[in-house]
């Protein structure tokens, strides 16, 4: 990816707490869920997009103990990171807009939460469906609107209070930015698919407090750069915290997240 500003930044320190503070609350229910339904599919050979810290992959090892699993990630840190944790997969660092696999080479491609982060998503499906069998399938998910993640309208929140003028725009426009369900179907029939299946997903996030969770997204998401370019990092945690701690309580704290999920068939 090529042009990225400080909202989609992610630096060599970030892994570490985006898997303690995060993967945890908002991304294991998820991985869980997509790992049955990709067992469901007894697939051979699965090649994962933005694998990020290896939630998903560990999960699909697991789950699927005789496939071959390739996890890819664009970000060398996050394949550092999730080769350690998760070495019984082969890991690559890949750009999904340029796959380094031959066509036909995958049974199975999943994703989790990363179609998001594609800036040409006709280009990158165009490109899952050469690495496909025939007949293999694409098995994904994205975040719905922002207003149906419970912690990440509460974090937007706190960092509007903060940045009145000026706040970090990345959840509401990468990470909640591709929520429109008919838009996703219309750009994988772009590229050749067939939609299976899509459903509407929601499910509960539990985080200890809301202070791990600010944390988290403060200091494990491309949002830290976003805030160290416009002030006092100390300073905007506490106004985070306050604002989250107002909406969701002090912790343990629960909020409902929704995704979407898709399969489709190469």
């Amino acid at each position: 990816m090529t042009g990225i500003n400080a909202d989609q930044r992610w630096s060599e320190s970030m892994p570490a707490a985006y898997e303690q503070y995060l993967v945890p609350v908002v991304f294991r229910p998820f991985a869980e869920d997509l790992t049955a339904r990709a067992a469901a599919l007894h697939p051979r050979r699965i090649l994962e997009l933005a694998a990020g810290t290896g939630v998903l992959t560990l999960n699909l090892l697991a789950a699927a103990p005789s496939a071959a699993v390739t996890a890819t990630d664009l970000n060398e840190a996050m394949v550092a990171f999730g080769s350690a944790r998760a070495p019984g997969a082969e890991w690559r660092q890949a750009d999904a807009q340029r796959l380094p696999f031959p066509d036909g080479g995958f049974d199975l491609v999943v994703c989790q939460f990363g179609v998001m982060f594609f800036p040409d998503r006709i280009a990158t499906f165009t490109e899952v469906r050469r690495v496909l069998a025939s007949g293999g399938r694409f098995l994904f998910n994205t975040w719905g609107p922002l207003g149906t993640h419970g912690f990440e309208v509460a974090l937007q929140a706190g960092l509007e209070r903060a940045f009145p003028v000026d706040p970090p725009r990345f959840f509401p426009t990468v990470p909640h930015g591709y929520a429109d369900p008919a838009v996703v179907v219309a750009d994988l029939a772009a590229a050749g698919f067939a939609v299976e299946e899509e459903q509407e997903l929601t499910l509960q996030g539990r985080a200890a407090s809301t202070a791990d969770l600010a944390t988290g997204y403060l200091t494990g998401t491309p949002v830290r750069a976003a805030v160290e370019e416009r002030g006092d990092g100390p300073a905007v945690r506490a106004t985070v915290i306050e604002e989250m701690t107002a909406r969701l309580g002090p912790g343990p704290v629960t909020a409902p997240m929704t995704a979407y999920v898709f399969r489709a068939a190469a």
